[in-house]
């Protein structure tokens, strides 16, 4: 990844796992490589407002066998991603029915718009 780009991130949480990626979503082979010619390139020209940690981040892991080789990553985290569209409309159903039902009967008898 371009660390001196001003869309790369990076966290590290409490169990030591670090988090590499693009904030605007445009490096399907995070936390490996940009693309190579990204369009939003950005170089990072000040820290202004950033909260700076302590910890040294650790070197990002080393790459899996057929990252770079042809379009295979981003159409594995597209299929993903359609996946995880096609369930959110009945994640939503499921947790607004579940809201409903502890609710006095009054109250989903007399709802506000």
């Amino acid at each position: 990844m371009r660390v001196e780009c001003k869309h790369f991130e990076s966290r590290t949480y409490a169990h030591g796992e670090t988090v590499r990626k693009c904030h605007l979503d445009l490096a399907p082979e995070a936390p490996w490589r940009c693309p190579e010619a990204c369009p939003r390139f950005e170089r990072r020209l000040a820290d202004a407002a950033w909260a700076h940690g302590s910890v040294v981040v650790p070197p990002t892991p080393p790459e899996p066998p057929g990252v770079g080789a042809g379009d295979a990553v981003a159409a594995l985290l597209d299929e993903a991603e359609e996946i995880v569209n096609a369930a959110g409309p009945a994640i939503l159903a499921e947790v607004e029915s579940g809201r409903e039902r502890g609710r006095p009967w009054w109250r989903r008898l007399f709802r506000r718009p």
